[in-house]
């Protein structure tokens, strides 16, 4: 027993030390690959804006449902292809981060909210990735929760935020 303690703790130690290198890039990449797919999927879009993105537009929380529909659009796209390119660099990332987390929550409220749920087991049917009439916010909300550690932690050691901390801003 007592020398399962130390090999567990230099386990625990090695494991620890990787997770500041590889754990927060895989969040990163991941989230770059859904959110750049995203906003090339809206870029691509021929005529402007799509008329269901118009017919969301009032359900968008203040202050996105006062603004252009056309302006939300490009808004929401740039924001994701550009956020995109900043977390596979790990670029401004605590910027980013947040930046997408706001276009997450516009999303849940605007397109992926259920439109009416009485009771709390009603709005559970909408953490699902198809609408089946009960909305869809599965997986928006998983992007809020993935984007979270990237806000409060920062991008992790594989990261231009850390070279220029270290070489620029020398902290």
């Amino acid at each position: 027993m007592n020398s399962i303690i130390p090999l567990l703790n230099n386990i625990r130690g090695k494991l620890d030390g990787a997770g500041h290198w590889v754990g927060l890039l895989l969040i990163r990449v991941l989230l770059a690959y859904e959110f750049g797919s995203a906003g090339l999927r809206k870029a691509s879009v021929e005529g402007g804006v799509p008329q269901w993105f118009v017919n969301t537009q009032g359900d968008f929380p203040f202050p996105f449902n006062v603004l252009p529909a056309g302006l939300n659009w490009y808004l929401v796209t740039y924001a994701e292809l550009l956020g995109a390119l900043a977390l596979i660099l790990g670029l401004f990332t605590r910027f980013w981060a947040f930046s997408l987390l706001i276009v997450s929550i516009v999303a849940i409220f605007g397109v992926h909210w259920p439109d009416e749920w009485n009771t709390l087991a009603e709005l559970w049917q909408g953490y699902s990735v198809t609408n089946n009439g009960f909305g869809n916010y599965r997986i928006p909300l998983l992007f809020v929760a993935m984007l979270l550690p990237l806000i409060f932690i920062g991008p992790g050691k594989l990261s231009l935020d850390n070279l220029l901390r270290k070489h620029v801003f020398k902290s």
